[in-house]
């Protein structure tokens, strides 16, 4: 039997709210911000992988500037949900439209791609679905269980939508026992009307700090861009309310335009203002931190994930010392 989704709602145009908007035109990328084209055999295996699976990325949807690295180490993130996202996020590059039915086979098919690619550590995202009464939180739910499952030696982390007014989402996903517990608060609150419109800073950040609440074991983490017209004092109270959320791991990285039609970048960060962001978030407290031009959620998961296991491990050693 043929279960997969037809994708009979695939709109013609991935932005059609931005298409009448002016331009903003992309400055150019200085040299600390090169990437190499995709080209290995192991990409090319990744890619046709989840393309039998009928399985979604992030990497693509996305067009995040590190897939050819990630996929050539066999990295990928696996977007559940289908491809099509009920917001218009300003800085997004995921299609925006009515989303498809929600594929029954997703979660086993995510399952296999752990398998298969022989991953120690998973991410998995989703496209926001604000037309489900859940969110889709279930499907994250049976996502997770299936990697449990089918590669029980895999860790798993979950990079959620915000669950706005979808009541009790949050305690299915953290039910089902994710390694990570992750969800980007993006951007500093005074952008957010124009960068995240549908979405609402202290939601986002309760959302954290509820997930800790609910398993103090799960590891928390979120993200910030930076290079979209957020001043410094702006991003150390961020890390500040972080913090005051027991928010574990930061992550931070430069906003790079999708298109003209997206939100335009107000400047690129230097790698020099990176490494004392991350000096600073580490003296705040967070275990672990990633700060650098091409930072983003998923990049170097696994590793990240290891050094947050040995950062706990050194804190509680060193408490139960004092």
């Amino acid at each position: 039997m043929d279960t997969t989704i037809k994708p009979e709602n695939k709109p013609k145009h991935r932005h059609p709210e931005k298409r009448n908007l002016p331009d903003n035109p992309s400055p150019r990328k200085p040299k600390w911000i090169r990437v190499k084209a995709p080209t290995s055999k192991e990409y090319g295996e990744t890619r046709r992988l989840m393309r039998d699976k009928n399985l979604h990325t992030v990497c693509e949807e996305a067009a995040c500037p590190n897939i050819g690295e990630c996929w050539s180490a066999k990295h990928a993130t696996v977007m559940i949900l289908g491809e099509i996202c009920t917001r218009a996020c300003a800085f997004c590059n995921v299609t925006t439209g009515k989303p498809n039915a929600v594929d029954p086979m997703e979660p086993e098919n995510t399952g296999i791609a752990a398998r298969e690619l022989g991953l120690r550590h998973m991410v998995i995202t989703s496209v926001d679905r604000d037309d489900l009464a859940d969110g889709g939180a279930k499907q994250f739910a049976l996502s997770i269980e299936k990697v449990h499952e089918l590669s029980p030696d895999t860790t798993v982390e979950v990079l959620t939508p915000d669950f706005r007014h979808k009541d009790g989402a949050l305690e299915v996903v953290i039910a089902a026992r994710p390694d990570v517990f992750n969800h980007n608060l993006e951007t500093v609150p005074g952008l957010y009307p124009h960068i995240r419109p549908g979405a609402r800073y202290y939601h986002s950040l309760r959302l954290l700090d509820r997930a800790k609440e609910i398993d103090p074991l799960v590891f928390t983490k979120s993200g910030l861009m930076v290079g979209l017209g957020e001043t410094r004092e702006q991003v150390l109270q961020v890390m500040d309310d972080m913090r005051s959320a027991n928010i574990d791991f930061l992550t931070i990285g430069q906003y790079l335009q999708p298109t003209p039609k997206h939100a335009g970048i107000d400047r690129f960060v230097t790698p020099e203002e990176f490494d004392e962001y991350k000096r600073i978030a580490l003296s705040k407290g967070f275990l672990h931190v990633a700060a650098t031009p091409m930072t983003r959620s998923s990049y170097h998961a696994d590793k990240d994930f290891a050094a947050l296991k040995s950062a706990r491990e050194a804190a509680l050693a060193k408490s139960k010392r004092d």
